[in-house]
């Protein structure tokens, strides 16, 4: 039962995502990409704050400065900046479908910089899953989008971010971690604005979808908790790739898209080899514990 409610959890958090991206790509038709992700970034400090506060947590700490903080700060203004800019000029069904990778490059990542193992099977399907996003990206071919490479610079990021989530010390809460992120892209978005693209007046309609971005945002953040808290990672993470056919469906309905067979196609083989990986690991880790239960 605890897996159930943690899946449909999942499942909610990542329609949550899937909206708040949508609220962010109507809002960039109107605004820079810097007013919005300075204004987001402030909404979304203040709320987490106001979170970290009620739970009796300080804000400010020495851990602010501790090396894992830090670098999962730059990994989320790179990853944020990126992705907002790719849903601003690309479809936001190519760019989702991008960032189905994250996972695998996560993996990649943990094996190269962290030292775990990663056998020939999973660096198969990490290099698969690359050929997914080359399929949607389809670089020197017709179909190229330049732009399309703000959604891997996000994945880039993005995965930097959960690398060095590993790392920060366990005396850090989630709430406190996420106020630290939102906070950093107000400085990112100012640096944006600096450099081109002047702040608009914001009327109702982009106050409307500012707040609406900022609500699906942070209640698909506590949904997302809550459910690797209740039902077993194993079972509740590959639920994360839901998000991908929320984007689809948005994409079609809401802004017109009609994604071609390369982007669908691309976009099934990241899944299909993001699912394998995790599948893999889970596999893995539940030998490693049975292992260990046997030799204690």
């Amino acid at each position: 039962m605890d897996n159930l409610r943690g899946s449909v959890l999942m499942v909610l958090a990542m329609a949550g995502f899937a909206l708040e991206d949508m609220f962010i790509k109507r809002l960039a038709e109107a605004m820079p990409v810097g007013q919005i992700i300075a204004v987001v970034g402030l909404g979304g400090a203040v709320i987490f704050a106001a979170i970290t506060r009620a739970q009796g947590r300080r804000l400010i700490t020495r851990d602010l400065l501790a090396r894992p903080v830090i670098l999962r700060n730059i990994g989320e203004m790179a990853g944020t900046m990126c992705f907002v800019t790719a849903i601003a000029l690309t479809p936001l069904s190519s760019a989702s479908a991008i960032l189905q990778a994250t996972p695998l490059v996560v993996t990649l990542g943990a094996a190269v910089f962290l030292g775990a193992p990663v056998g020939w099977r999973r660096w198969l399907a990490i290099l698969v899953g690359f050929a997914g996003v080359l399929m949607v990206v389809r670089p020197g071919l017709a179909g190229f989008a330049p732009a399309s490479l703000f959604a891997v610079g996000a994945v880039i990021g993005l995965a930097v971010r959960d690398l060095a989530t590993r790392a920060v010390p366990a005396a850090i809460s989630s709430m406190q971690l996420s106020t630290y992120a939102f906070a950093t892209l107000v400085p990112t978005g100012a640096i944006l604005m600096a450099l081109g693209g002047a702040p608009v007046a914001l009327g109702v309609g982009e106050m409307r979808d500012l707040g609406l971005a900022l609500l699906c945002g942070v209640a698909a953040y506590y949904a997302i908790v809550a459910a690797m808290r209740v039902g077993e990672v194993a079972v509740v993470t590959p639920f994360r790739y839901t998000r991908l056919v929320f984007a689809l469906g948005i994409g079609v309905l809401v802004f017109g898209e009609r994604p071609d067979f390369w982007t669908l196609m691309g976009a099934g083989v990241i899944v299909a080899s993001g699912l394998y990986t995790l599948m893999r690991e889970a596999r893995l880790g539940r030998r490693r514990r049975r292992q260990g239960r046997e030799t204690a």
